[in-house]
């Protein structure tokens, strides 16, 4: 029953794992990716109160989004790293961080661009603004942290629990708009009843988010055979597989 966990946990079996998975999830994301951008910046009507200003949403909400997909996975594969000492899950979550990092730049990047027609301003000390820029200095501790330490192993053990520590702001993240007064609007595809979008409008945004899902898992897959090559360096499989 438990015969894939424990795969899961082997180093070779993971590395070729990640390079039969990261050419299907490139080919998604690029065919997904094509197919919301063409669509939400050609087809889709402009909004009645934005106008064309809302299709910035196709590319700020996917990065929103896997910013914080990104970090639970980061800490996630962090606390099973340290309760079952899986040194892959170390290296799944070390690979995971610099993705979500830059989704969260992307993410606050665009969301000041499309803060400034709305807003009239390119940034405001906002509830989600302000711990969207908390989750970016989240994931800058974890990567410093995991670094400053000679001992890769206790470097991968202090980044885990900042990681699990800091996973609490995911969700302070997510219901921001409903626990505070916010500038930043609700939630338009994920809410109870109809998404508060036109057809012409969501299909392109749920392309974007599948689209850009997919992409993180392909560089994360590319990541995760890179973080396992320089951790089992030494390793006859790695020689036998490099063909050295």
């Amino acid at each position: 029953m438990w015969t894939w966990f424990y795969q899961l946990a082997s180093p070779p079996h993971v590395y070729r794992m990640a390079a039969r998975l990261s050419g299907g999830f490139l080919a998604a994301a690029l065919v997904l990716i094509a197919y919301g951008t063409i669509a939400g910046l050609v087809f889709a009507p402009p909004d009645y109160q934005q106008g064309d200003a809302f299709r910035i949403v196709y590319v700020h909400a996917p990065a929103a989004w896997l910013s914080l997909n990104a970090y639970v996975v980061m800490a996630v594969a962090g606390a099973i790293g340290l309760i079952w000492r899986i040194k892959v899950a170390h290296a799944v979550s070390a690979a995971s961080a610099p993705i979500g990092a830059s989704f969260t730049l992307l993410a606050l990047v665009t969301g000041s661009l499309w803060g400034r027609p709305m807003w009239g301003t390119f940034w405001a000390w906002d509830p989600r603004l302000t711990s969207e820029l908390i989750l970016l200095f989240l994931y800058v501790g974890v990567m410093s942290l995991r670094s400053a330490f000679e001992d890769a192993a206790r470097g991968d053990r202090a980044a885990a629990l900042l990681a699990i520590v800091g996973v609490v702001n995911v969700p302070i993240i997510h219901f921001s708009v409903v626990w505070w007064n916010s500038l930043h609007q609700g939630a338009t595809v994920a809410r109870f009843g109809k998404p508060a979008m036109v057809p012409s409008m969501l299909w392109p945004l749920l392309a974007m988010l599948a689209g850009f899902l997919c992409f993180y898992l392909a560089v994360l897959c590319m990541r995760v055979r890179g973080e396992v090559l320089r951790r089992e360096l030494r390793a006859r499989w790695v020689r036998e597989a490099l063909g050295s």
